[in-house]
């Protein structure tokens, strides 16, 4: 695919190369060792008028002299950005003007904006003017989960709404349509559970159908009724949407997943006896995952209200939590089964404060390359496998006596 780059200035005056980098090659800001992403394409090297050296970098005067002189113009965003990588002798290199223009970032790109103590330049983009609707909410996003300001400027210059935030809406959607058509079909909006109907459906987990494997991922989609729906999506919606627009599906639904997994499994271990319902499993692995990454990084974290929101956070998982206790050890509306269990939210928020965390810790930095993550990735497998030898054999060995199937 061939992008455009604004390269210091050829012989010649034009204003724009056309070069074809798919992906470009990216060095850091030391002039370390380079690493080619995907491409056997070579960016042509700097003109020899302007590095006679052949060093791959040029001082930050210069630069921006040549700039006046050819009258050329750069992103206000991508300049300071440039600007941040200089070195310590005030030099850009060729190579991160090149990546920078052409919208290419890989990872050793990224290590270079973390070297040393370089500090962006320029106004904070809080004080951009004369955005649009799509460009203020991008802005708002980026200050809601991003602590570093050279990230909120890249995210903000290179985030176009390609692909949009479907998966969390996705999943709401489907959530709201099982409610909806199950409360036609009970006739009751409010404490659906209480149905003799309800565990029927071939969705949520129940112990005796422990064996039906889907039903420790589909439970999501079945709630008790419209107030567990309502907090549920209300703080799906607000924390997911922007993790989303900011990390991507890929890892928000690594996240999501894993909790809703490790939330089911967590009841079959812990509360045996008990079915599952609700997707608070995922939810409270984004929620805590969150909270804990704005913890971590307190003194960047730009957010308006930031100690209030988070109060109000975690009142609403508080209450949240608390209906779920409570309806767990009330009396059932069809004994011996019991009411759902809560277990699955504290499987969830396990999994945020592990591997939620880590996942959203550093902005763009390829998980494979993270160390922590396989740590915390080989622990949760590590818990799947036994959990799903428990299921296997531990109901028959403790000769534990379940609820008749719905």
């Amino acid at each position: 695919m061939e992008e455009e780059s604004s390269s210091p200035k050829k012989t010649g005056g034009s204003r724009e190369t056309t070069v074809n980098s798919s992906p470009a090659v990216a060095a850091n800001a030391e002039g370390e060792e380079i690493e080619v992403l995907e491409s056997t394409d070579v960016v042509p090297a700097a003109s020899e008028e302007y590095d006679p050296e052949h060093s791959g970098f040029i001082s930050t005067e210069r630069f921006r002299d040549l700039l006046a002189t050819h009258s050329s113009e750069i992103d206000p965003h991508k300049l300071e950005v440039l600007l941040a990588l200089a070195d310590g002798n005030g030099k850009i290199c060729y190579q991160d003007f090149i990546n920078l223009m052409t919208n290419k970032r890989s990872n050793s790109f990224r290590r270079a904006i973390l070297q040393g103590s370089r500090q962006l330049k320029g106004c904070n983009l809080r004080d951009e003017v004369g955005l649009g609707l799509s460009q203020r909410l991008v802005r708002h996003v980026a200050y809601e989960t991003l602590p570093r300001e050279v990230d909120r400027k890249w995210y903000f210059d290179s985030y176009n709404y390609c692909p949009p935030p479907w998966l969390i809406l996705a999943i709401t959607i489907a959530e709201v349509a099982v409610f909806i058509y199950y409360g036609f079909k009970l006739d009751r909006l409010v404490l659906q559970v209480s149905s003799p109907l309800f565990l029927k459906s071939p969705l949520p987990y129940h112990p005796q159908l422990r064996a039906q494997a889907w039903r420790y991922l589909s439970y999501i989609f079945m709630h008790t009724g419209i107030e567990h729906l309502s907090l549920n999506m209300a703080m799906q919606l607000l924390v997911g949407v922007p993790l989303e627009m900011v990390h991507g599906a890929t890892r928000i639904g690594l996240v999501y997943v894993c909790g809703v997994l490790a939330g089911s499994l967590a009841v079959s271990v812990t509360d045996m006896t008990a079915p599952v319902v609700g997707s608070s499993g995922g939810v409270y692995a984004l929620v805590s995952a969150h909270l804990a990454n704005v913890v971590m990084n307190w003194s960047g974290m730009k957010c308006q209200f930031k100690l209030f929101r988070m109060a109000m956070a975690l009142v609403c998982m508080s209450v949240e939590f608390g209906r779920a206790v409570w309806l767990r050890f009330y009396p059932p509306a069809f004994p011996p089964c019991p009411n759902p269990s809560f277990v699955a939210h504290l499987g969830g928020v396990v999994v945020g404060l592990t591997l939620g965390v880590v996942v959203l810790h550093n902005y763009e930095q390829k998980l494979q390359e993270q160390s922590l993550f396989w740590i915390f990735f080989c622990v949760y497998t590590l818990f799947v496998l036994c959990a799903v030898f428990w299921n296997i054999f531990a109901y028959s060995l403790l000769d534990v006596r379940l609820p008749p199937p719905p």
